[in-house]
């Protein structure tokens, strides 16, 4: 019973997040002044998908609103950002955002109080045994850089020939412009933060 309950707030919770993600697009988009067809250009991701993500008909992967965000000159963490004025330095966990992506189940938490005059901001991942996460490159993150720190199991860092193998307590820093993949060898999840800088 317990476990359908949680299975039915998860669902319920899943949703609202398509909802927010598919207006976050749109609005996006549209104060960036482009159409379906132009953001589909510089993305590289067809018209039919993104029409399909701002009608909340179709759950984005991390891969995808990388592009997405890169063609509207964010990073991942910019997107997924209150355009609010803040109203606290202070993020408890009980109220900070979570995404999972659909292909993957990896669960990002977006741990800084949001709205911050900072370049910095803060996401810890959980990330299932097994999954791995390609990120295009993206020119317009060649200003950014990041710190992956891991706290629990196993993370492959793949960054153009190099494999970076973390264990935890491990640091890794990293440009953001190129492309690089997020991998978990092992057959039990892993758990780390990412700390990245917007450079600007």
């Amino acid at each position: 019973m317990i476990r359908e309950c949680n299975s039915q707030i998860m669902e319920e919770t899943d949703h609202g997040i398509e909802t927010a993600i598919s207006e976050r697009l749109k609005t996006l988009r549209t104060a960036a002044g482009l159409t379906l067809d132009e953001l589909a250009a510089r993305s590289g991701v067809s018209r039919a998908m993104i029409s399909r993500i701002e009608r909340a008909e179709a759950s984005p992967t991390a891969a995808l609103l990388a592009r997405l965000s890169e063609a509207l000159g964010l990073s991942l963490s910019a997107f997924f950002a209150d355009d609010e004025p803040a109203y606290s330095p202070l993020s408890r966990r009980a109220d900070q955002k979570l995404w999972r992506d659909p292909q993957t189940g990896y669960l990002r938490r977006a741990v800084s109080p949001p709205g911050m005059p900072s370049r910095v901001d803060i996401v810890e991942v959980d990330f299932p045994a097994g999954a791995r996460v390609s990120f295009p490159p993206r020119a317009e993150s060649r200003v950014m850089t990041q710190h992956v720190w891991l706290f629990e199991g196993v993370l492959e860092m793949i960054i153009g020939e190099t494999v970076h193998t973390l264990h935890p307590g491990d640091c890794l820093y990293m440009h953001i412009g190129d492309a690089f993949d997020f991998h978990n060898p092992s057959d039990r999840p892993a758990r780390y933060a990412v700390i990245l800088d917007r450079g600007r």
